[in-house]
């Protein structure tokens, strides 16, 4: 039966080109006519170990046939021992997390629990940092944020830690900032990394005011930067990290976790919050599996690897068509803004030409910025392939400019 979709509501400004897909594997798509396409943004950047990974339908089926949802009075033992596991990943032993449902709760959670015992009344982040779709962290209120625009120190020469020298840095009122939200490279999507020595040096900063360290690793957690999470990149330790998409592998669990210094001061705060699918054991068993399994398939690793060889093959396009203006990568999280014009889209054209060769990758509404985020299992010759292909399509579209 033909349908239209008109019923449901969607993301506003992302067209839809694929209607019909019945099947997933790994990093392919079918639609009902039995065509094959490569997923290239791991739906929306969820599923980091390809979709329906056969152990973690497995964990669906034998959980969800034990117990998948519990009350606020009874639990079960797998969301201890998920717990345990992710707190690790951290160095968080003897701290603790909550399961929730979306990357954009796990950042709100995070928020409020440093909110409940910070001292001081302001939080700090980066002006093209994306926190959410509700709540205090995707508001941020100018009463209550400091959103400082990094991108004049992108190319700052100065040896030395960041300090009051800098006019920019001393703008920042550190004396009314207990907390430092991070987000670790997606920058609302456009794949922005800021500089190591400005985040260490606000790191520092709001650390020796007893301040707290949040990130926000919902796109650039679990493997997707090269490393297991994307603040590593950056030498920092946080307090509070939250966790989504990847963590699920699609299905929607996200987590938060704090440290036990956080944990032991949550305690007596009197912070309150409850959902009904807070700690759920389905949710809770399929984010241990996804651990488990990137763990013990050196998934981190290959996902850094692979983005290499993706990164590399993108460099050399650029350099034979000139289509591509600008690369941002890291690891399996790349940003490509090709070479555009006023008169014609050529990046909507591209991304649909893409997808009619079997390629789906997601385009910015009303930016010439294509997104690339293969999961980690993506094969070596599915990237050969689209490399070629993308080229190809490049070189076709060239004479619009």
């Amino acid at each position: 039966m033909e349908t239209s979709m008109d019923c449901l509501f969607r993301y506003p400004g992302y067209e839809l080109p694929l209607k019909d897909i019945i099947r997933s594997e790994n990093c392919y798509l079918y639609d009902a006519d039995g065509n094959r396409y490569v997923d290239l943004e791991s739906g929306v950047w969820c599923t980091a170990i390809g979709h329906g990974h056969p152990r973690v339908l497995k964990v669906m089926n034998e959980q969800s046939g034990r117990i998948a949802h519990t009350g606020f009075t009874y639990t079960s033992r797998i969301v201890d021992e998920a717990a345990h596991a992710i707190l690790a990943l951290h160095g968080f032993e003897s701290g603790q997390c909550a399961f929730l449902s979306s990357g954009s709760e796990a950042v709100e959670y995070g928020v409020r629990l440093a909110q409940a015992i910070n001292s001081l009344p302001m939080m700090l982040t980066m002006a093209d940092s994306y926190f959410g779709a509700y709540g205090a962290a995707s508001a941020r209120p100018a009463e209550t944020w400091f959103s400082f625009d990094w991108m004049a120190c992108a190319n700052c020469d100065f040896d030395a830690d960041c300090s009051d020298s800098c006019g920019r840095w001393a703008a920042i009122p550190f004396d009314q900032i207990g907390g430092f939200l991070f987000e670790p490279g997606s920058s609302s999507g456009l794949v922005r990394f800021p500089p190591e020595k400005l985040v260490r040096s606000i790191a520092a900063a709001i650390k020796a005011q007893n301040g707290l360290i949040l990130v926000n690793e919902v796109t650039t957690g679990v493997g997707r930067t090269g490393k297991w999470f994307g603040y590593q990149h950056y030498g920092i330790q946080p307090d509070i990290v939250a966790m989504g998409k990847g963590i699920g592998n699609g299905y929607p669990v996200s987590v938060t976790a704090v440290s036990r210094q956080v944990a032991e001061k949550v305690a007596h705060s009197g912070f309150k919050y409850a959902q009904s699918h807070q700690n759920d054991p389905l949710g809770a068993a399929i984010a241990l599996e996804v651990v488990r399994i990137i763990d013990e398939e050196g998934l981190v690793a290959r996902g850094k690897e692979m983005g290499a060889i993706l990164l590399d093959g993108l460099q050399t396009i650029q350099t034979r068509t000139k289509a591509i203006r600008s690369i941002r990568a890291r690891g399996l999280m790349l940003a490509v803004d090709l070479e555009d014009n006023d008169n014609s889209d050529i990046t909507r054209a591209v991304q649909q030409e893409l997808v009619r060769k079997g390629y789906i990758l997601a385009r910015r509404p009303g930016l010439n910025t294509l997104r690339i985020d293969p999961s980690l299992t993506i094969e070596k010759q599915d990237i050969e392939n689209f490399l070629a292909v993308l080229e190809k399509t490049l070189i076709q579209f060239q004479n619009l400019r």
